[in-house]
Protein backbone atom coordinates (compact mmCIF):
# COMPACT_ATOMS: atom_id res chain seq x y z
CA UNK A 1 0.00 0.00 0.00
CA UNK A 2 1.11 3.74 -1.09
CA UNK A 3 1.03 6.41 1.11
CA UNK A 4 -0.76 9.17 0.60
CA UNK A 5 1.19 12.63 0.86
CA UNK A 6 -0.71 15.18 2.62
CA UNK A 7 1.46 17.77 1.40
CA UNK A 8 4.53 17.64 -1.68
CA UNK A 9 7.89 15.93 0.08
CA UNK A 10 11.00 17.89 0.70
CA UNK A 11 13.49 14.64 0.56
CA UNK A 12 14.39 15.38 4.12
CA UNK A 13 13.78 12.43 7.49
CA UNK A 14 13.58 14.68 10.52
CA UNK A 15 14.08 11.97 13.43
CA UNK A 16 14.90 14.26 15.62
CA UNK A 17 14.28 17.65 17.50
CA UNK A 18 15.24 19.86 20.26
CA UNK A 19 14.23 23.44 20.90
CA UNK A 20 14.59 25.53 17.75
CA UNK A 21 16.61 22.63 15.78
CA UNK A 22 15.81 19.67 14.18
CA UNK A 23 18.14 16.87 12.66
CA UNK A 24 17.20 14.90 9.83
CA UNK A 25 18.33 11.13 9.58
CA UNK A 26 22.07 11.91 7.95
CA UNK A 27 22.24 13.94 11.06
CA UNK A 28 22.35 17.40 9.78
CA UNK A 29 20.91 20.26 11.82
CA UNK A 30 18.24 22.91 10.84
CA UNK A 31 16.96 25.56 12.26
CA UNK A 32 13.17 25.45 12.27
CA UNK A 33 11.81 28.74 11.47
CA UNK A 34 8.20 27.43 10.98
CA UNK A 35 7.40 25.15 13.55
CA UNK A 36 5.27 22.61 12.09
CA UNK A 37 2.68 25.01 10.84
CA UNK A 38 3.07 27.21 13.85
CA UNK A 39 2.31 24.25 16.34
CA UNK A 40 5.40 24.11 18.01
CA UNK A 41 5.24 27.15 20.70
CA UNK A 42 7.24 25.93 23.77
CA UNK A 43 10.29 24.32 21.45
CA UNK A 44 10.63 20.96 19.99
CA UNK A 45 10.67 18.13 23.20
CA UNK A 46 10.96 20.72 25.58
CA UNK A 47 11.90 18.53 28.95
CA UNK A 48 8.86 19.59 30.73
CA UNK A 49 6.75 18.30 28.06
CA UNK A 50 8.09 15.03 27.62
CA UNK A 51 8.27 14.73 31.58
CA UNK A 52 3.81 15.83 32.14
CA UNK A 53 3.32 13.38 28.91
CA UNK A 54 5.51 10.33 30.65
CA UNK A 55 3.87 10.75 34.24
CA UNK A 56 0.47 10.89 32.71
CA UNK A 57 1.68 7.58 30.80
CA UNK A 58 1.79 5.38 33.41
CA UNK A 59 -1.31 6.78 35.34
CA UNK A 60 -3.86 6.76 32.71
CA UNK A 61 -4.19 7.42 29.00
CA UNK A 62 -7.61 8.20 28.11
CA UNK A 63 -11.09 7.16 29.27
CA UNK A 64 -14.58 8.61 28.32
CA UNK A 65 -15.65 11.44 28.69
CA UNK A 66 -18.65 10.37 30.83
CA UNK A 67 -16.61 10.28 33.93
CA UNK A 68 -15.15 13.35 35.72
CA UNK A 69 -11.36 13.77 34.34
CA UNK A 70 -8.99 16.09 36.84
CA UNK A 71 -7.00 16.65 34.42
CA UNK A 72 -9.30 18.75 32.14
CA UNK A 73 -10.38 20.66 35.28
CA UNK A 74 -7.16 21.78 35.90
CA UNK A 75 -6.53 23.01 32.72
CA UNK A 76 -9.50 24.71 31.95
CA UNK A 77 -8.56 26.56 35.47
CA UNK A 78 -4.99 27.25 34.28
CA UNK A 79 -5.82 28.19 30.87
CA UNK A 80 -8.21 30.60 32.31
CA UNK A 81 -5.75 32.01 34.76
CA UNK A 82 -3.17 32.49 32.10
CA UNK A 83 -5.35 33.45 28.86
CA UNK A 84 -7.66 36.31 31.18
CA UNK A 85 -10.70 34.22 30.40
CA UNK A 86 -11.76 32.91 33.94
CA UNK A 87 -15.21 33.20 33.55
CA UNK A 88 -15.76 31.54 30.14
CA UNK A 89 -16.29 27.76 29.36
CA UNK A 90 -14.08 25.50 28.01
CA UNK A 91 -14.74 22.52 25.05
CA UNK A 92 -11.87 19.92 24.40
CA UNK A 93 -11.51 18.42 20.75
CA UNK A 94 -8.54 17.17 19.06
CA UNK A 95 -7.64 19.86 16.10
CA UNK A 96 -8.14 23.52 14.82
CA UNK A 97 -10.67 22.04 12.03
CA UNK A 98 -13.15 20.58 14.94
CA UNK A 99 -12.74 23.85 17.17
CA UNK A 100 -14.34 25.90 14.73
CA UNK A 101 -16.64 23.79 12.92
CA UNK A 102 -17.57 23.66 16.55
CA UNK A 103 -17.52 27.36 17.11
CA UNK A 104 -19.91 27.86 14.04
CA UNK A 105 -22.47 25.02 14.72
CA UNK A 106 -22.46 26.70 18.64
CA UNK A 107 -23.28 30.66 17.26
CA UNK A 108 -25.89 28.85 15.17
CA UNK A 109 -27.33 27.04 18.04
CA UNK A 110 -27.26 30.19 20.26
CA UNK A 111 -28.70 32.64 17.78
CA UNK A 112 -31.00 30.70 16.04
CA UNK A 113 -29.65 32.18 12.80
CA UNK A 114 -27.61 30.59 9.63
CA UNK A 115 -26.00 33.39 8.38
CA UNK A 116 -22.11 33.64 8.74
CA UNK A 117 -19.54 35.78 7.97
CA UNK A 118 -16.02 35.29 6.68
CA UNK A 119 -12.97 37.42 4.88
CA UNK A 120 -11.09 37.12 1.73
CA UNK A 121 -8.27 34.82 2.24
CA UNK A 122 -9.77 33.19 5.48
CA UNK A 123 -8.65 29.49 6.29
CA UNK A 124 -10.38 27.86 9.02
CA UNK A 125 -9.77 24.24 8.25
CA UNK A 126 -11.04 21.07 6.44
CA UNK A 127 -14.18 20.20 8.16
CA UNK A 128 -17.54 20.31 6.61
CA UNK A 129 -18.60 24.30 8.16
CA UNK A 130 -15.12 25.47 8.20
CA UNK A 131 -14.33 24.57 4.82
CA UNK A 132 -17.15 26.35 4.00
CA UNK A 133 -15.95 29.71 5.58
CA UNK A 134 -12.69 29.15 3.82
CA UNK A 135 -11.81 31.38 1.29
CA UNK A 136 -10.11 28.83 -1.16
CA UNK A 137 -11.86 26.98 -4.00
CA UNK A 138 -9.69 24.18 -4.49
CA UNK A 139 -10.49 22.91 -0.95
CA UNK A 140 -13.88 23.49 -0.43
CA UNK A 141 -15.84 20.40 -2.14
CA UNK A 142 -19.19 20.92 -4.10
CA UNK A 143 -20.93 19.07 -0.81
CA UNK A 144 -19.55 21.49 1.62
CA UNK A 145 -20.69 25.12 -0.48
CA UNK A 146 -23.12 26.92 1.49
CA UNK A 147 -25.06 29.98 0.40
CA UNK A 148 -25.45 30.68 3.67
CA UNK A 149 -21.26 32.15 4.14
CA UNK A 150 -20.54 35.64 2.66
CA UNK A 151 -17.10 36.26 2.20
CA UNK A 152 -15.85 40.11 2.34
CA UNK A 153 -12.88 42.22 2.03
CA UNK A 154 -10.39 41.91 4.96
CA UNK A 155 -9.92 45.12 6.62
CA UNK A 156 -12.72 46.76 4.54
CA UNK A 157 -14.92 48.97 6.95
CA UNK A 158 -17.11 49.81 4.56
CA UNK A 159 -18.00 46.75 3.40
CA UNK A 160 -18.59 45.38 6.56
CA UNK A 161 -21.47 48.04 7.34
CA UNK A 162 -22.78 47.71 4.15
CA UNK A 163 -23.50 43.91 4.76
CA UNK A 164 -24.74 44.37 8.92
CA UNK A 165 -27.17 47.41 6.98
CA UNK A 166 -28.57 43.91 4.63
CA UNK A 167 -28.22 41.02 6.43
CA UNK A 168 -26.94 41.72 10.02
CA UNK A 169 -30.18 40.99 11.97
CA UNK A 170 -30.05 37.13 10.11
CA UNK A 171 -26.16 36.66 10.91
CA UNK A 172 -25.18 34.09 13.30
CA UNK A 173 -21.28 34.99 13.39
CA UNK A 174 -18.41 36.36 12.29
CA UNK A 175 -15.09 34.50 12.20
CA UNK A 176 -12.00 36.02 11.88
CA UNK A 177 -8.11 35.28 12.20
CA UNK A 178 -7.00 38.22 13.82
CA UNK A 179 -3.68 37.44 11.91
CA UNK A 180 -4.24 35.46 8.73
CA UNK A 181 -1.68 32.93 8.55
CA UNK A 182 -2.63 30.56 4.87
CA UNK A 183 -3.87 33.63 3.87
CA UNK A 184 -0.14 35.71 4.06
CA UNK A 185 0.47 36.71 7.31
CA UNK A 186 -2.67 39.50 6.99
CA UNK A 187 -3.22 41.79 10.27
CA UNK A 188 -6.51 43.39 10.94
CA UNK A 189 -6.78 46.76 11.89
CA UNK A 190 -7.88 47.28 15.66
CA UNK A 191 -10.38 49.73 14.35
CA UNK A 192 -11.59 46.84 11.58
CA UNK A 193 -11.61 44.28 14.79
CA UNK A 194 -13.58 47.28 16.91
CA UNK A 195 -15.75 47.61 14.03
CA UNK A 196 -16.78 43.61 14.15
CA UNK A 197 -17.38 43.89 17.54
CA UNK A 198 -19.73 46.78 17.60
CA UNK A 199 -21.32 45.58 14.61
CA UNK A 200 -21.65 42.09 16.49
CA UNK A 201 -23.28 43.75 19.58
CA UNK A 202 -25.69 45.81 17.73
CA UNK A 203 -27.15 42.63 15.45
CA UNK A 204 -26.85 39.86 18.00
CA UNK A 205 -24.45 37.79 16.20
CA UNK A 206 -21.30 36.37 17.58
CA UNK A 207 -17.86 37.01 17.12
CA UNK A 208 -15.89 33.95 16.64
CA UNK A 209 -11.35 34.21 17.08
CA UNK A 210 -9.90 31.87 14.98
CA UNK A 211 -6.95 31.27 17.09
CA UNK A 212 -5.96 28.60 16.20
CA UNK A 213 -2.83 29.74 14.44
CA UNK A 214 -2.33 33.03 15.35
CA UNK A 215 -3.08 32.59 19.07
CA UNK A 216 -1.49 30.92 22.05
CA UNK A 217 1.09 33.80 22.61
CA UNK A 218 2.25 33.82 19.27
CA UNK A 219 1.37 37.66 18.46
CA UNK A 220 2.79 39.05 21.79
CA UNK A 221 -0.50 38.72 23.37
CA UNK A 222 -1.96 35.07 24.65
CA UNK A 223 -4.43 35.85 21.59
CA UNK A 224 -3.97 37.63 18.73
CA UNK A 225 -7.30 39.75 19.50
CA UNK A 226 -5.97 40.89 22.69
CA UNK A 227 -3.90 43.43 20.59
CA UNK A 228 -7.38 45.46 19.49
CA UNK A 229 -8.65 45.45 23.61
CA UNK A 230 -12.02 43.56 22.34
CA UNK A 231 -13.16 40.38 23.72
CA UNK A 232 -14.94 37.46 21.48
CA UNK A 233 -17.76 35.18 22.24
CA UNK A 234 -15.88 32.40 21.38
CA UNK A 235 -12.46 31.65 20.96
CA UNK A 236 -11.17 28.48 18.69
CA UNK A 237 -7.51 26.78 19.56
CA UNK A 238 -5.05 24.39 18.58
CA UNK A 239 -1.69 24.04 16.63
CA UNK A 240 0.60 25.54 19.57
CA UNK A 241 -1.79 24.27 22.16
CA UNK A 242 -0.06 20.97 22.34
CA UNK A 243 2.62 22.22 21.47
CA UNK A 244 3.09 18.45 18.66
CA UNK A 245 0.14 16.39 21.07
CA UNK A 246 -2.78 16.95 19.19
CA UNK A 247 -5.53 19.22 21.33
CA UNK A 248 -7.28 21.43 20.18
CA UNK A 249 -10.49 23.61 21.85
CA UNK A 250 -13.17 26.22 22.02
CA UNK A 251 -13.12 29.22 24.80
CA UNK A 252 -17.82 29.94 25.46
CA UNK A 253 -18.39 33.15 26.81
CA UNK A 254 -20.87 32.92 29.74
CA UNK A 255 -23.38 34.42 27.78
CA UNK A 256 -23.86 31.54 25.93
CA UNK A 257 -25.12 28.34 27.41
CA UNK A 258 -24.67 25.44 25.47
CA UNK A 259 -26.84 22.16 26.43
CA UNK A 260 -25.23 18.45 27.11
CA UNK A 261 -25.29 17.01 23.61
CA UNK A 262 -25.13 19.84 21.80
CA UNK A 263 -21.21 19.83 21.53
CA UNK A 264 -19.55 16.04 21.42
CA UNK A 265 -16.34 14.24 21.34
CA UNK A 266 -14.95 10.71 22.08
CA UNK A 267 -10.98 11.90 22.32
CA UNK A 268 -11.04 15.18 23.04
CA UNK A 269 -9.35 16.13 26.49
CA UNK A 270 -8.06 12.83 26.80
CA UNK A 271 -5.36 12.50 29.78
CA UNK A 272 -2.35 12.76 27.62
CA UNK A 273 -3.63 15.65 25.55
CA UNK A 274 -4.46 17.35 28.47
CA UNK A 275 -0.94 17.06 30.05
CA UNK A 276 0.51 18.10 26.96
CA UNK A 277 -1.68 21.43 26.93
CA UNK A 278 -1.08 21.79 31.25
CA UNK A 279 2.87 21.62 30.48
CA UNK A 280 2.55 24.20 27.20
CA UNK A 281 1.24 26.80 29.59
CA UNK A 282 3.42 25.90 32.85
CA UNK A 283 6.53 26.65 30.41
CA UNK A 284 4.97 29.71 29.24
CA UNK A 285 4.18 31.36 32.66
CA UNK A 286 7.90 30.11 33.86
CA UNK A 287 10.08 30.71 31.19
CA UNK A 288 8.00 34.35 29.94
CA UNK A 289 7.65 33.04 26.29
CA UNK A 290 4.64 35.40 25.74
CA UNK A 291 6.97 38.11 26.22
CA UNK A 292 9.77 36.61 24.66
CA UNK A 293 7.84 36.33 21.83
CA UNK A 294 6.62 40.04 21.56
CA UNK A 295 10.37 41.17 22.06
CA UNK A 296 12.10 38.76 19.26
CA UNK A 297 9.54 39.48 16.91
CA UNK A 298 9.51 42.90 16.82
CA UNK A 299 13.80 42.31 16.55
CA UNK A 300 13.48 39.87 13.86
CA UNK A 301 10.86 42.58 12.13
CA UNK A 302 14.04 45.17 12.35
CA UNK A 303 16.56 43.20 10.77
CA UNK A 304 14.01 41.83 7.84
CA UNK A 305 12.88 45.54 7.36
CA UNK A 306 16.78 46.34 6.78
CA UNK A 307 17.79 43.57 3.92
CA UNK A 308 17.73 44.64 0.24
CA UNK A 309 15.29 43.01 -1.31
CA UNK A 310 12.61 42.01 0.92
CA UNK A 311 9.91 43.85 1.33
CA UNK A 312 6.26 44.14 2.94
CA UNK A 313 7.34 42.83 6.12
CA UNK A 314 4.09 42.18 8.56
CA UNK A 315 2.89 40.46 11.55
CA UNK A 316 2.53 40.35 15.35
CA UNK A 317 4.83 39.29 17.63
CA UNK A 318 6.28 35.65 16.18
CA UNK A 319 3.97 35.62 13.45
CA UNK A 320 5.77 37.37 10.50
CA UNK A 321 5.62 37.26 6.91
CA UNK A 322 7.46 39.09 4.28
CA UNK A 323 7.33 39.56 0.09
CA UNK A 324 10.59 39.49 -2.04
CA UNK A 325 11.15 40.73 -5.03
CA UNK A 326 10.74 38.42 -8.14
CA UNK A 327 13.89 37.74 -8.50
CA UNK A 328 14.25 36.08 -5.03
CA UNK A 329 11.64 33.74 -5.45
CA UNK A 330 13.46 30.63 -5.14
CA UNK A 331 14.70 32.22 -1.30
CA UNK A 332 12.54 29.87 0.45
CA UNK A 333 14.10 26.77 -1.46
CA UNK A 334 17.96 28.08 -1.21
CA UNK A 335 17.78 28.65 3.24
CA UNK A 336 16.39 25.30 3.24
CA UNK A 337 18.64 23.45 0.88
CA UNK A 338 21.94 25.42 0.97
CA UNK A 339 21.05 26.82 4.70
CA UNK A 340 19.75 24.20 6.55
CA UNK A 341 16.36 26.50 6.98
CA UNK A 342 13.03 25.55 7.45
CA UNK A 343 10.22 28.53 6.66
CA UNK A 344 6.69 28.49 5.84
CA UNK A 345 5.65 29.69 2.28
CA UNK A 346 2.09 31.49 1.08
CA UNK A 347 0.98 32.46 -2.09
CA UNK A 348 1.67 34.62 -3.76
CA UNK A 349 5.90 34.39 -3.02
CA UNK A 350 4.79 35.19 0.61
CA UNK A 351 7.62 33.60 3.37
CA UNK A 352 6.14 32.04 6.43
CA UNK A 353 7.70 32.48 9.91
CA UNK A 354 6.03 30.69 12.62
CA UNK A 355 9.04 29.42 14.70
CA UNK A 356 9.09 28.24 18.19
CA UNK A 357 7.67 31.32 21.11
CA UNK A 358 10.99 30.22 22.98
CA UNK A 359 13.25 31.69 19.67
CA UNK A 360 16.62 33.94 20.86
CA UNK A 361 17.70 36.96 19.55
CA UNK A 362 21.10 34.83 18.58
CA UNK A 363 18.89 32.28 16.02
CA UNK A 364 17.71 35.45 14.75
CA UNK A 365 21.35 36.51 13.85
CA UNK A 366 22.00 33.52 12.39
CA UNK A 367 18.80 33.38 10.59
CA UNK A 368 19.67 37.03 9.25
CA UNK A 369 23.03 36.58 8.41
CA UNK A 370 21.93 32.78 5.80
CA UNK A 371 19.36 35.08 4.43
CA UNK A 372 21.74 37.45 3.77
CA UNK A 373 23.63 35.17 2.26
CA UNK A 374 21.37 33.32 0.35
CA UNK A 375 20.12 36.70 -1.56
CA UNK A 376 23.72 37.76 -2.87
CA UNK A 377 23.91 33.82 -3.89
CA UNK A 378 20.31 34.16 -6.11
CA UNK A 379 21.33 37.39 -6.93
CA UNK A 380 24.17 36.19 -8.39
CA UNK A 381 22.89 34.36 -11.34
CA UNK A 382 20.41 37.29 -12.48
CA UNK A 383 21.85 40.31 -15.05
CA UNK A 384 23.04 42.60 -12.73
CA UNK A 385 20.97 45.21 -14.28
CA UNK A 386 17.97 43.09 -13.04
CA UNK A 387 19.94 42.87 -9.79
CA UNK A 388 20.42 46.48 -8.77
CA UNK A 389 16.33 46.76 -9.37
CA UNK A 390 16.13 44.31 -6.76
CA UNK A 391 18.86 45.78 -4.48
Amino acid sequence: MNLFDVYPLNDITIVKAAGSYVWDDKGTQYLDMYGGHAVISIGHTHPHWVKRIEDQLHQIAFYSNSVKIPIQKQLAETLGRVSGKEDYQLFLCNSGAEANENALKLASFHTGRKKVVAFKKAFHGRTSLAVAATDNLSIVAPVNATENITFLPFNDVDALNAYFESDGKETAAVIIESIQGVGGINVASAAFLQAIRQLCDQNGALLIADEVQCGYGRSGKFFSIDNADIQADIYSMAKGMGNGFPIGGILIAPHIQPKHGMLGTTFGGNHLACAAALAVLEVMEQEKLIEQAATVGSYLVEQLQSIEGIKDVRGQGLMIGFNTVEELNDLRKVLLRDFQIFTGEAKPNVIRLLPALSLTKEQVDAFIAAVKKAIQQLLSTVPSSIANTAG
